[in-house]
């Protein structure tokens, strides 16, 4: 039995606080961590793990007598446990089924917290509110990923604006990390490959009611090259590429085995899992004698697939040369030849000139996939087309499931106090439903918009503190410096833009026409000012152009204090971005965004979006919940749309943005402003979040696929 709460020390409390990653969505313990050592807390890079390394149990029994936290911490600890135990949950009513065995979710990324930087982007931080949201609901789930001892990377701008990676190591022993066990003690599994085998321990990772298991290479049995396989995100050649992808899938699935836990449905997130269920396949041949043909029908009705991207370069291939070395002895135990296994992975499985394709086996491994927005499954059915010849394109098995983004982790604390003032009772506990966001329309204007100014406030002191630091360390004037520390205004229209810097996301959209912009900048009564932030691929030349291009402009008049790019963009500065900005900005070329999550972030916080309709938006705009660039009409002629585009951007910011947001009254509020602000939260905010996210995949994946009866579906809600 766990010792009673009265016999905990209050280290022992919040060690076991900082041991589950729940502390990180819940803004009372997140205080307390800071009230401990402000100063350490950000030092540390929000890791309570490091900061309690730092605190003796008496030292730190002597700062909660201090700052008066013993209540604090005992009312965190009590509500810690009574959610862990909490039984009544709504994966409880409606996932039943999923008791017999859960749902193993596999994705090669986690973005969970800034202090675990195991992601690189969207899909990763998607992956990580999908954890959240499943454990909120109560859902039995595992997530299964790999750990990177250095992360995706470090970014930072040189003198002359040139992106530059840096790789810092990452501690297990720093991480709320344990080593999985079994009864034999800790587990280690191995692939084996033409060439050998390869050797991952397992480790575990508390994310509220859920379990995530994460490989890791990085142990004695390996080679120094295997070693080095769980070293970066998305680093390396292809053959670096495949053995993670073996690692993820295969291996994924061997750690599940020994670990005891039989999943009814593999959930595969992106291609990049898309081994594992071959392994399956293998297990139940092995088990329980079925043939290959057998075992894979089987499998395939337990398996789901949700693709994230439309761009082509986005789907991993691989040369037979290459499959051979690494699936051989997987081939030989499923009992197919060479070609045959090629064939899985091939739109014509007689084609002997055609690579291996991960989204192809993915697709042809499963029964129920989706896109990740109602126009991503258009475009997903259209690409894919070619894998079904008998079907029209509106009958392709891919339906859609749109994203959405976890509220209590992207949600400012004092938006909170006022969703908790104007929601019902509880509302945090059903924001899925449309019913609970109703009441948000009865909050005053007055009160919104001072929330809104309060944190617009905040963030532009945080971009003054980054933009000091970044001038200091790349050697800065003195007189430049200073000028940061001044720069922004806090009365003037903020627009932001944060993402990955990938070329089709046309960060430079908006620097078409330099002087038409340098006049709306500095137009004395109605002024812009812009904030960027984001990471090109390291081998994405053309993105680090991009990122330099805007690096160079922020260093000229007049763009100089009102346009700033911020380095290495983390999940802890993008709650910063899209809690703060007016408007978020985001014009990528239609139809490549599969969905995009931030600027669902953003309304949560009051924010208003500017975007292509494309993606989330091109669903959720309704002409007054934010602002639509262009019709949703695509030229054929990339640069005609390009420019079409960039024209239809500054007409709308001119017509449209800047004439609602300084039309003032006689209070000086923004009143037609603030009516948008509370329509896009009303309307916008129970449907693209990460609960019904998760209730979608329950309802349309999970629960079908769990009871055998998964069949294709099309068209998803």
């Amino acid at each position: 039995m766990p010792p009673r709460e009265t016999q905990l020390s209050i280290h022992e409390k919040l060690s076991s606080l900082a041991a589950n990653l729940w502390w990180s969505w819940d803004p009372e313990v997140t205080h307390v961590f800071r009230l401990i050592d402000a100063e350490l807390w950000e030092t540390v890079n929000h890791n309570p793990v490091l900061l309690l390394q730092e605190y003796s149990p008496e030292k730190l029994e002597g700062r909660a007598r201090e700052a008066v936290l013993h209540t604090r911490i005992h009312w965190a600890f009590r509500r810690f446990r009574e959610y862990m135990a909490a039984e009544t949950t709504w994966g409880a009513t409606h996932a039943a089924i999923l008791g017999q065995g859960p749902v193993a979710y596999i994705s090669a990324e986690f973005g969970l917290h800034e202090s675990l930087p195991i992601y690189s982007g969207g899909l990763g931080v998607l992956a990580g509110d999908h954890l959240k949201s499943a454990s909120d609901l109560g859902l039995p789930l595992v997530g299964v990923g790999l750990f990177y001892h250095e992360g995706y990377f470090q970014q930072a701008l040189d003198a002359s604006g040139w992106q530059k990676e840096s790789y810092p190591r990452l501690e297990a022993i720093s991480l709320p990390l344990t080593e999985a066990k079994n009864d034999t003690g800790p587990i280690v599994v191995s692939i084996e490959t033409r060439t050998g085998l390869i050797y991952a321990r397992v480790l575990h990772l508390a994310v509220g009611r859920i379990h995530l298991y994460l490989l890791d290479t990085d142990i004695a049995q390996n080679s120094e090259e295997d070693r080095k396989l769980t070293a970066r995100l998305y680093g390396g050649d292809q053959r670096t590429r495949i053995r993670q992808e073996l690692l993820l899938g295969v291996g994924g699935v061997k750690a599940l085995k020994a670990l005891g836990i039989l999943p009814n449905v593999i959930h595969m997130n992106e291609g990049h899992s898309a081994f594992a269920p071959l392994e399956v396949i293998r297990q139940r041949m092995q088990e329980d004698g079925l043939s290959f043909e057998r075992a894979m029908r089987d499998t395939a009705s337990r398996c789901a697939f949700t693709t994230h991207t439309p761009v082509p370069a986005g789907h991993d291939r691989f040369d037979e040369d290459l499959i051979e070395e690494h699936l051989g002895p997987l081939r030989d135990s499923l009992g197919l030849d060479i070609q045959g296994l090629m064939g899985l992975g091939r739109i014509d499985p007689q084609n002997a000139g055609e690579s291996f394709c991960m989204t192809v086996i993915a697709l042809k491994l499963c029964r129920i996939a989706n896109g990740v927005s109602r126009l991503h499954g258009v475009v997903s059915r259209k690409m894919w087309a070619s894998l079904w010849p008998w079907r029209s394109v509106e009958e392709i098995p891919i339906g859609h499931i749109t994203n959405g983004v976890h509220v209590p982790t992207w949600l400012a604390g004092q938006m909170r106090v006022l969703y908790d003032r104007v929601l019902p009772e509880h509302w945090y506990q059903r924001t899925g439903e449309a019913d609970v966001w109703r009441s948000f329309e009865s909050i005053t204007p007055g009160e919104l918009w001072e929330v809104h100014a309060s944190l617009k406030n905040r963030l532009i002191n945080y971009a003054r503190r980054r933009a000091v630091d970044q001038a200091r360390r790349r050697g800065e004037r003195k007189s430049v410096i200073a000028d940061m520390e001044q720069m922004f205004d806090p009365q003037a229209l903020t627009i932001g833009f944060a993402r990955r810097f990938a070329p089709y996301k046309r960060a430079d959209l908006i620097l078409k026409d330099l002087d038409f912009l340098a006049k709306l900048i500095t137009d004395s009564d109605r002024p812009l000012q812009f904030i960027f932030a984001g990471k090109a691929h390291p081998a994405d030349e053309r993105g680090k152009q991009i990122l330099q291009q805007i690096f160079k402009l922020t260093r000229q008049a007049p763009f100089r204090g009102r346009v700033l790019i911020l380095e290495n963009y983390t999940i802890d500065m993008g709650r910063f971005l899209v809690q703060g900005v007016d408007v978020w900005l985001n014009n990528p070329r239609r139809p490549l965004e599969a969905s995009g999550t931030s600027g669902q972030k953003v309304v949560l916080n009051g924010g208003l979006n500017c975007s292509v309709l494309d993606g989330w938006w091109a669903e959720a705009y309704d002409g007054k919940n934010g602002f639509a660039i262009g019709t949703g009409r695509t030229h054929a002629n990339q640069d005609i749309q390009d420019a079409r585009d960039s024209d239809d951007l500054y007409r709308v910011l001119t017509e449209e943005v800047i004439p609602l947001f300084y039309n003032r009254d006689s209070d000086h509020l923004p009143q037609g402003w603030i009516a948008h602000m509370k329509r896009a939260i009303r309307t916008l905010g129970w449907r693209f979040n990460a609960d019904r996210m998760v209730m979608d995949y329950v309802t349309h994946s999970y629960v079908p696929a769990a009871g055998g009866l998964s069949c294709s579906i099309v068209s998803m809600p």
